[in-house]
């Protein structure tokens, strides 16, 4: 049949089973636009408040669902609108499909107005990205990209088409698209078997799960392997709920502020078998001395992160759901009662605390995690709120935690938490922010309220960039360089203005109610929740330092004395 390309996205787009997108339209994405005016009843389009959002929006989606998150926008400062969020999701190894519109091809490399070589801005940060300069090429590189997203190691990828080929006609031949490709193995027999033997030789296995783990949907043979070894279970940031957080075998978060549990268990295991990780410097540390006694497993998908930041001892490359269903039929039952009888001492000796006396990020957490059962997805911005909700609520499911890992995007959590809702709209979606990460995406509350998507958006104010200015108290000598933000800045005023519904707690009375409360109403809603500004984080390590030197509030006031 014959189609212009536009509706050719939109078909490619349908072959996909794509059912929502994030964008923001403009001139040379118009044609886009107007047929998917045409196919609304099929594809939702949700228009965000800034390219930002939906670049985030898409994030989010694809991260709660496990599906292609999908964002478009329009050339020029639309398209470059939509890099951080692109490069959020390629540290992460999200799959999102950005489909941006350049000038008509005669245009191209004249400086014409709202011209930008996205493809190659973006080069960097996605997996891939195209620029299509012929109608011909259009539906086969949609295609492409959706594959390239979803294969191997997930990623963002960027389709920009020019404004001509939108309009252009061709043939079209719809096509039935599997993407559940074959699942990557790259190791040998024989190196299986050299990890069944290292695993078999150990006295005290420490299991470290990081994001693949969750993107590779491996929780259950994750849990497996634990009971096998007989061993203790930490994880990483990006890997919260690829381990059931109530399990007597977690031992919580490592790395910069992981549990003392966590840092010293590692710091004394005799092998650390590492699951869809790649040993990134807030997890590590001082790499000469992470683990410096223990044999190092590196289970991961991606052969690139092998001994790219840890020298390991045995590693095996593949998908990490399947390459566990063999190496767990491998693995005789061992039993190490010592070492986690260790453990339990260490949880025992240094649970995660905080002042109980007043209202804290930790307690609203801790509150947020009863009323909703631990069955609530948290999405987070960037800063002490970020590691509190790590620390205080208890993930027990994958896909339950979405945060910016690896690049740390401040303004990421609103979006992502508009995302999320769409994707799974029976889920209650909180998303928990700093006041200074909520001043750079707040107006996505407008997008919240023009749909009537459900999510909370929790604030913590403390008045300043909370973890910047921690740094500044433990490393700079209390010079608290531009991170003080008390001004008249009203939040509850500026969610309603934006057409939300908003509440304010100023004492540890109010939490449960105001959150019961803000849930009960099922349209988006803003709490927020005042505390003291010099709260910190803890436990800590300093940058660059072993996480054997982990400290927590108490070890610093000994110091201090």
């Amino acid at each position: 049949m014959q189609l212009n390309g536009s509706e050719i996205v939109i078909e490619c787009l349908k072959e996909q089973g794509v059912d929502t997108v994030f964008g923001y339209p403009g001139g040379t994405i118009l044609n886009v636009y107007d047929a998917l005016y045409k196919h609304s009843d099929e594809i939702r389009h949700i228009l965000t408040s800034h390219e930002q959002g939906a670049a985030h929006a898409a994030d989010g989606y694809a991260r709660a669902t496990g599906k292609v998150g999908v964002c478009l926008a329009t050339s020029g400062p639309g398209a470059t609108n939509l890099v951080t969020g692109i490069a959020t999701a390629y540290m992460d190894s999200i799959p999102v499909v950005a489909i941006t519109a350049n000038v008509n091809l005669p245009a191209l490399g004249k400086d014409s107005f709202q011209e930008v070589d996205i493809a190659g801005v973006v080069m960097p940060i996605t997996k891939h990205s195209f620029i299509v300069k012929s109608i011909d090429n259009l539906a086969d590189t949609l295609r492409r990209a959706f594959k390239i997203a979803t294969s191997d190691r997930p990623g963002p990828v960027l389709v920009d088409i020019t404004k001509d080929v939108t309009a252009a006609v061709t043939e079209f031949e719809p096509k039935v698209i599997n993407n559940n490709g074959e699942r990557i193995k790259k190791y040998t027999r024989q190196e299986l078997e050299n990890v069944v033997q290292l695993l078999c030789k150990a006295h005290k296995p420490y299991i470290y799960v990081g994001g693949g783990a969750i993107i590779s949907e491996a929780s259950e043979e994750v849990a497996q392997l634990a009971e096998l070894l007989d061993c203790p279970v930490c994880d990483t940031l990006m890997g919260k709920g690829a381990f059931d957080g109530k399990s007597h075998r977690y031992t919580g978060m490592i790395g910069m502020h992981g549990t003392k549990t966590s840092n010293l268990g590692v710091s004394d295991c005799d092998l650390l078998v590492a699951l869809g990780a790649r040993f990134s410097d807030r997890v590590i540390g001082n790499p000469s001395k992470f683990a410096s006694g223990a044999k190092i497993v590196h289970i991961d998908i991606d052969a690139a992160e092998v001994n790219k930041n840890i020298r390991v001892d045995a590693s095996l490359v593949g998908d990490l759901k399947t390459t566990l269903q063999e190496l767990n039929a491998l693995i005789p039952k061992q039993d190490h009662p010592e070492w986690m009888s260790k453990i339990e001492e260490l949880k025992a000796k240094y649970p995660l605390k905080y002042d109980k006396s007043q209202l804290s990020c930790p307690y609203i957490i801790e509150t947020l995690d009863k009323v909703t059962e631990g069955k609530a997805i948290i999405t987070t911005d960037v800063g002490q709120h970020q590691m509190w909700a790590a620390q205080y609520y208890t993930y027990t499911k994958p896909r339950t935690f979405i945060s910016s890992g690896g690049l740390g995007t401040m303004g990421y959590g609103l979006g992502a938490c508009i995302g999320a809702q769409v994707g799974r709209p029976d889920d209650i979606c909180i998303n928990i922010a700093g006041d200074g990460c909520f001043r750079m995406n707040m107006n996505e509350l407008a997008t919240a309220s023009r749909y009537n998507i459900p999510i909370i958006e929790v604030v913590i104010n403390n008045g300043v960039l909370g973890m910047v200015r921690q740094w500044q108290t433990l490393f700079y000598g209390k010079r608290y360089s531009q991170t003080v933000l008390e001004d008249a800045v009203d939040y509850c005023k500026v969610a309603e203005g934006l057409g939300c519904a908003a509440f304010k707690i100023t004492d540890m009375s109010q939490a449960e109610e105001t959150i019961k409360k803000a849930i009960a109403l099922r349209k988006p809603a803003l709490i927020e929740v005042v505390i003291p500004k010099d709260d910190k984080v803890f436990p800590m390590v300093p940058a660059g330092a072993p996480i054997s030197e982990v400290f927590d509030g108490d070890d610093l006031a000994s110091k201090e004395s």
